[in-house]
């Protein structure tokens, strides 16, 4: 008999006693990871309850009811002939290690935003959703404005690279050529352009970003023993100033959703005011889906109480006819990868 507990297959009852008892699900999956538990559970073949009690020095008995906890949450399925617990066998859902170190590792994306104040919201809602409340701009101001804010934020939108960084790389022969300029607008601390111009010694690449996150670029650059003129800085808002002309590619990652629909819409017009005819725009988003809707929920419910911010997943559409809108030519969707990429052309 195998027990399979799809997420789809559970009660809004059985969803919420799961979800109230989130901290400890993830005291639980922190455990499986830490143990080596998931790579066991990993393997080609499903491992009985006594192969891995042994194999990591574990007492069975306790195995099964922290494996019961997985597969309370859909992360392990169970196999059961007999009563016998050492026979029982398991296996994990595939990619379940990755998922792990990737959201709750040492450097995972939710760790990482603990740093945020959301305890200022939580058991607060109604009064933030009256108005009555809301996250101090001390906190979190939106735009950024203090020296501090513009790090933890930065710092925050490195730690979900890796995702990124996997489709760019995936679709790296659509995307560059030897000898391109490239200008990542609004670049954060410089990773992603860091990362670009180690893997593709032919692109020169400048960040785009407030003159106040200089510093978190000259870090960068440092950490990854790049030469300026490698990885180049041109200070300036957006918001305020065209954007710099003299490139042949301008990225958007993760940039367009920060801000409304005719924002957006003014920074692509910019973009094509700006290349050169045959240039190339690049957008990377999290495009709305329910998987990335999940991945997001933290900012979701962090940005309740931040009215300046209308930060929101856009459907992958929207961003096809705001470049067509602008004026682009031979706009594409690259997908495959953990993330989608739209391209488009100056004419």
């Amino acid at each position: 008999m195998t027990s399979r507990a799809g997420a789809a297959d559970r009660s809004p009852r059985a969803l919420l006693h799961l979800l109230y008892n989130g901290a400890k699900a993830v005291d639980v999956v922190t455990a499986a990871l830490e143990l080596g538990l998931l790579d066991s559970l990993e393997g080609p073949e499903p491992i009985t309850l006594a192969q891995l009690a042994s194999k990591h020095g574990l007492v069975p008995g306790r195995l099964y009811k922290l494996l019961d906890c997985l597969e309370s949450l859909g992360l392990v399925t169970r196999e059961q002939d007999t009563d016998a617990l050492a026979s029982a066998r398991y296996h994990a859902v595939q990619g379940l290690r990755d998922a792990a170190l990737a959201v709750l590792g040492p450097k995972g994306r939710e760790t990482d935003r603990e740093k945020f104040a959301w305890r200022t919201l939580h058991g607060r809602l109604p009064e933030v959703l009256r108005g009555q409340h809301s996250i101090a701009p001390a906190d979190f101001d939106w735009p950024l404005r203090t020296p501090e804010q513009l790090e933890g934020f930065e710092t925050s939108m490195a730690a979900g690279l890796p995702p990124i960084l996997e489709a760019l790389r995936l679709h790296a022969p659509a995307l560059w050529k030897d000898g391109q300029r490239v200008l990542d607008v609004g670049g954060g601390d410089g990773s992603l352009a860091a990362h670009l111009s180690g893997e593709h010694p032919g692109l020169k690449v400048d960040v785009f970003n407030l003159p106040a996150t200089l510093a978190l670029v000259e870090r960068t650059r440092e950490r990854f023993g790049l030469p300026p003129s490698r990885l180049g800085f041109v200070a300036g808002d957006f918001l305020k100033e065209p954007l710099p002309q003299g490139y042949d590619v301008m990225s958007f990652v993760r940039v367009l959703h920060d801000w409304s629909p005719q924002t957006a819409q003014a920074l692509l017009q910019a973009a094509w005011a700006a290349l050169p005819s045959g240039g190339r725009v690049i957008i990377c988003e999290e495009f709305r889906t329910p998987e990335r809707l999940a991945a997001q929920f933290f900012w979701t419910y962090f940005l309740i109480g931040v009215d300046s911010c209308v930060s929101r997943l856009r459907e992958v559409e929207l961003y096809e006819r705001m470049l067509a809108q602008a004026g682009f030519h031979h706009v594409r969707v690259l997908s495959g990868g953990p993330f989608e990429l739209v391209t488009a052309q100056k004419p």
